[in-house]
């Protein structure tokens, strides 16, 4: 049994090279355009909800109060600590600003819910994770403010 390396893969004709040609060509998609689609839809989830909680406070904490339940905190604390970071890491993950800060934070959230509020919503939570997950690993990308400010302040590494 031979095996086809990639270039003779490429050079061939037909469906095949029409096929490799097509998936070689998503190489050249920028990582940064995949980082800011990833912030743009990670905010937007969290933006909704601190939206949701603060359109109605008293539903909020008695949401808090009643389902959520997290053991050791004060309903009234958990709902301000909960929005806060849902408001903050969403700005802030929008902006490309701290962004690897605001992921941890907003995966602190996630692991929150996942662990002592929803643990059935898994496939949810990993939704929400894997962009935050990237941002993490890979920064905002080229479209952030986190990078203007390393071109701007540079280390000196």
């Amino acid at each position: 049994m031979t095996m086809m390396s990639p270039s003779s893969v490429r050079h061939r004709g037909g469906i095949v090279g029409f096929y490799v040609a097509a998936l070689e060509s998503f190489n050249s998609l920028p990582l940064s355009l995949v980082q800011f689609v990833c912030r743009l839809a990670v905010a937007h989830v969290f933006w909704q909800s601190s939206q949701s909680k603060l359109a109605s406070w008293p539903a909020t904490i008695q949401l808090f109060t009643l389902e959520y339940q997290l053991p050791a905190i004060d309903p009234g604390v958990a709902a301000v600590l909960a929005t806060t970071a849902e408001v903050t890491g969403s700005i802030l993950i929008v902006l490309g600003l701290f962004s690897r800060p605001a992921a941890i934070m907003l995966l602190c959230v996630i692991s929150t819910i996942q662990l002592l509020v929803y643990p059935q919503n898994w496939p949810d939570h990993l939704l929400w994770t894997a962009p935050l997950l990237l941002i993490l690993a890979r920064g905002a990308g080229a479209v952030s403010l986190d990078y203007l400010a390393a071109r701007l302040f540079p280390s000196g590494r």
